[in-house]
């Protein structure tokens, strides 16, 4: 029976059927000298930078803010100065580095670069199927025992298949019509020519009684496989080379099967046309539509086809064109058979082939459509819905998990039956990664950010606007390493890593921008612009340490950028120690930091001082209440106060 079906569809179908580039915009600041000074933080960097100052973290946020700005030379330039300090970095940095070097022209260095990238991001060719699934049984089985399969009650002793769903009803292939005496059996298995059958759907996705589909759309040949607009005022479907009668060869005298499109008018379908892509010599067929319906799938063995049969995909323009068909390379594709494309809701591409290892025949096979237009990696669903026959057409609501496939396995009740099903499992464990966007300074809720999913290997797998709340949120799989990146005009970008548990739950990833420009005024601590939380000494020390050198070169170039700003330098120290010593020791650090300052140029007049001591604390931490290190950390701090403008 396998081998006549098999012929069937061979008519009925002939073949069985993102480099990363993201802009973060770094805005200018405003030239206000009345009553604030906007300071730029990344320039000052850049200034400080130039003078010899050495730090990773400096370098990487210089060469991030140039990369994501597309200004490759100078990416190179810090990225170049990050990789002298350290090569301990992330894979996506080798990755960087080497593009702006390619940008330049230094190609040598960026191909070892890229070598480098390679050896720490792992094989990434998932052409090598069979290596990659060397234990592809045992993940069949561990994706097996998901579903509640049963008959979908709607079968003939004939050939039912290929699905869809339409404004409640579903819509199927059928060869059952036999009443007609122009319908004809096609002569390789004794089959009538199918034609569309439509059945209202009950509770829990029932099928009722059969009918024939509109009598416009059935013809004499072959109809099969709809796809239909949400409105439902649209739909593709899959026919032989026939239109208004003409029937379409190609040169070995072959009727090969085209996708039509027809529009429903007066409740009756018409308008048909056939795709701008089709052609007498190759097929076109099994259409699917992305959720958004501005994509159209399908299967072809057109030019450009690595196997038998491919999937492609083309644009659906606004004004009703289509682009050129694009092939899903091959990651979906293999020297087999794919076809039968189907797109959930939640962006799942399901297809069936022969060529990715499953169990016999044709099996279903599932991946994540990323929004850059990658997928994910191939997962068979498993032995529930796949079978050592064809199992194929697989169709599910991704809400009620409730769907429909075909298969021609043993125990049917024709040549092919449609199998309803509930899935009571998803395939991976998912959770929900969530966080809000806030002002890292202000604690000001951000609305409208830009907040971007990348995975390990930093591919864009999803990006979505911060909503009023600033509240964001993906699903993930379960026990994986991602990055979110957040992206906000007058913010600099951030990328946060996260590791999602293992279990089916929920992950928290809030994230607090830091603005470009930093708006002071009158009163205002100069320090926060730069992250400045103390000025590190020695231990009971107050001579100027590298680091503490390092955030004073910030402070000196804004007090060269504004001549007439003045600061009152504040040090402040926790509570333990006397009262009298850590007075003592932070007007000696106060005063060692205005010396620094008057030695690189900035006049006396311009600087106050002095220590505090433990006199103004920040929080509960005085003698004789235990506090933890953070919380004494909290008063350990320097303050450089603006006190004119």
């Amino acid at each position: 029976m396998k081998k006549n079906i098999l012929l069937c569809i061979t008519l009925i179908s002939v073949f069985s059927l993102n480099i990363y580039s993201q802009k973060a915009r770094l805005a200018s600041a405003d030239k206000k000298y009345d009553n604030y000074a906007y300071i730029d933080a990344i320039k000052t960097y850049e200034r400080v930078a130039e003078k010899g100052y050495k730090s990773a973290d400096m370098f990487q946020k210089l060469g991030n803010a140039y990369y994501f700005n597309s200004q490759l030379e100078n990416a190179a330039k810090w990225y170049g100065e990050l990789f002298a300090m350290k090569t301990d970095l992330e894979p996506e940095y080798y990755f960087r580095y080497a593009q702006s070097l390619r940008a330049i022209g230094e190609n040598k260095q960026a191909d070892a670069l890229m070598e480098k990238f390679n050896q720490l991001s792992g094989d990434d060719n998932r052409a090598k199927l069979f290596k990659k699934n060397r234990n592809y049984l045992a993940e069949i089985k561990a994706n097996s025992g998901r579903y509640n399969v049963e008959d979908a009650g709607i079968n003939s002793k004939y050939s039912d298949y290929g699905t869809a769903v339409y404004l409640n009803k579903i819509v199927f292939t059928s060869a059952r019509d036999t009443g007609s005496l122009g319908q004809r059996k096609h002569t390789w298995t004794n089959q009538y020519f199918t034609n569309l059958y439509m059945a209202d759907l009950g509770e829990e996705m029932t099928p009722g009684a059969p009918s024939k589909f509109d009598k416009n759309i059935n013809s004499k040949f072959h109809e099969s496989t709809p796809a239909f607009t949400k409105d439902g005022k649209t739909m593709y479907f899959t026919r032989n080379n026939y239109l208004e009668g003409k029937k379409g060869k190609n040169g070995s005298d072959i009727t090969l099967i085209k996708i039509y499109k027809a529009s429903l008018e007066n409740d009756k379908w018409d308008k048909i046309v056939e795709m701008p892509f089709n052609s007498d010599n190759y097929s076109t067929a099994h259409p699917a539509l992305s959720p958004d319906e501005k994509t159209l799938y399908f299967a072809s063995d057109m030019p450009g086809t690595l196997g038998q049969s491919d999937l492609f995909k083309v644009t659906i323009n606004d004004d009703g064109t289509y682009g050129n068909p694009e092939n899903l390379g091959n990651g979906i594709n293999t020297p087999g058979k794919e076809t039968f494309p189907f797109i959930s809701e939640d962006k799942e591409l399901y297809f069936a082939s022969n060529g990715h290892p499953g169990l016999g025949g044709l099996d279903v096979f599932v991946t994540k459509i990323f929004d850059d237009g990658t997928f994910n990696d191939v997962q068979n669903v498993g032995a529930d819905v796949n079978s050592p026959k064809d199992d194929f057409a697989y169709l599910i609501d991704a809400k009620s998990r409730r769907g429909f496939f075909s298969s021609n396995r043993d125990g049917g009740k024709g040549y092919d039956d449609i199998y309803k099903f509930l899935e009571t499992r998803k395939l991976t464990c998912e959770q929900e990664l969530y966080g809000q966007i806030t002002d890292v300074e202000t604690k000001e809720i951000l609305p409208n950010v830009k907040v971007s999913l990348f995975d390990k290997k930093f591919k864009d797998i999803s990006t979505m606007m911060s909503d009023e709340k600033g509240n964001y949120s993906f699903t993930v799989e379960c026990g994986k390493t991602y990055y979110v990146r957040a992206e906000k005009p007058e913010y600099n970008t951030k990328e946060e890593k996260v590791t999602v548990g293992k279990d089916k739950g929920k992950t928290e990833l809030n994230i607090a921008l830091e603005k470009i420009t930093c708006k002071v005024a009158v009163g205002d601590d100069l320090g926060k612009c730069f992250g400045i939380k103390m000025i590190y000494f020695d231990l009971d020390k107050s001579n100027i340490r590298h680091e503490a050198a390092l955030d004073l070169e910030k402070i000196l170039d804004v007090l060269k950028q504004y001549p007439n700003m003045k600061l009152d330098i504040r040090s402040h120290t926790d509570s333990r120690a006397s009262f009298k010593y850590n007075e003592a020791l932070s007007d000696r650090r106060a005063k060692s930091t205005i010396a620094w300052l008057v030695k690189n140029g900035v006049s006396t007049d311009r600087l106050t001082g002095k220590g505090y001591g433990e006199y103004e604390l920040v929080n509960q931490c005085k003698d004789g209440v235990k506090c933890s290190e953070e919380e004494h950390q909290q008063n350990r701090r320097s303050e450089f106060i603006i006190t004119d403008l």
